[in-house]
């Protein structure tokens, strides 16, 4: 068995952690890593954990590593940046679910997390963990940082465009809208209910760090390459799930077949992106719904002529497949098991 730690137990990533964990047959959770819920069981903090798991949070100690193969962090970028630079070398492998290493240009970094330093060069011994693009990288690999749930969403919809058909993607204008549980458990006034419900609201109207994220990783990709990248991101009245809608435009010639195809073939074998056609179900697909509860992400990608733009959709589970399902996933062809162990919960629908 893999021996699992969590730090961030008390979070909505970590409780999803905890429940996705729990539930792999190659897994088993020995820490639990917390600050201000030290004491606490899984019962406790989530009401859906009903189960003992003889496990308490517990603060993080110096011998980690001797207890746990992996540890997930599901903290802020500070906490994980700090923890990191005291870990990277003890524990085995550490999987961070936040934003403090995403970035690799220490400019841009600085940029659009001010507030979260990181000792020079560690962000370069990290794996961008998008297991469906650098699978081949994560076998073995010693530091993984995820992907944000945005940038999960945009770049496995623009990967085809850019790594498969190699074009050159002029600009693309993104326009994002989430769930509540994207903004973690902080508490704002904004998402009280009564100013929460029946909103969209739009809380990064002109610009988002996931576009910086997604920019800097397909900058390093061939053969096509990427422009200008614009986002906006709004919140919408539901708790799961977001949809990311690419607006791309390009000097090359496309149909949507031939983009049809392209996303096919790109995601052959990769059970865990579903390439979709709009029309082929009772609502038009990528919809959030659609895949609440899993490990999808569902894409479809069209050409506009009018518009003169290719139209890109991409829908997942932000808890999910935008991070503990995530994890789970990079986590298995980390240790070389089967991808789909322990991910194999269909969508809830209606949800």
């Amino acid at each position: 068995m893999i021996r699992v730690g969590v730090i961030g137990a008390a979070g909505l990533a970590g409780g999803e952690l905890i429940r996705l964990i729990s539930q792999h047959p190659e897994l088993k959770l020995t820490f639990l890593g917390g600050s201000s819920h030290v004491g606490q069981r899984p019962a406790e903090l989530h009401p859906g954990l009903r189960f003992d798991l003889g496990l308490a949070v517990e603060p993080v100690p110096d011998d980690l590593g001797s207890r746990c193969d992996v540890v997930l962090l599901a903290t802020p970028a500070p906490v994980s940046a700090r923890l990191v630079a005291r870990l990277a070398d003890t524990v085995p492998c550490l999987i961070d679910l936040s934003g403090a290493f995403r970035i690799r240009d220490p400019e841009l970094h600085h940029r659009w997390y001010p507030d979260v330093p990181r000792p020079d060069g560690l962000a370069d011994r990290f794996v961008y963990g998008a297991p469906e693009l650098v699978g081949d990288q994560l076998p073995g690999a010693a530091l993984i940082s995820l992907p944000g749930c945005y940038a999960t969403a945009i770049t496995l919809g623009l990967a085809p465009l850019v790594f498969g058909l190699g074009l050159t993607l002029r600009t693309v204008v993104i326009d994002g809208k989430s769930g509540s549980s994207g903004g973690g458990l902080q508490l704002r006034t904004a998402d009280l209910h009564a100013l929460r419900h029946g909103a969209i609201a739009p809380y990064a109207p002109t610009g988002h760090r996931h576009s910086a994220e997604v920019s800097d990783f397909l900058d390093r990709g061939k053969p096509g390459r990427v422009g200008r990248v614009a986002m906006s991101a709004y919140g919408v009245a539901q708790v799961r799930g977001l949809l990311a809608s690419c607006y791309v435009f390009t000097d090359d010639d496309v149909d949507t077949r031939l983009l049809q195809r392209t996303y096919v073939r790109f995601y052959a074998g990769h059970p865990f992106v579903r390439v979709r056609r709009h029309a082929e179900t009772l609502i038009p697909v990528p919809d959030p719904q659609a895949v609440l509860g899993s490990n999808y992400c569902d894409v479809t990608a069209m050409h506009d002529p009018d518009g003169g733009r290719i139209v890109v959709l991409a829908a997942l589970d932000n808890l999910v497949k935008g991070a503990a399902g995530q994890a789970v996933q990079a986590l298995n062809k980390r240790f070389s098991l089967p991808e789909q162990t322990g991910l194999t919960m269909q969508p809830l629908m209606p949800a």
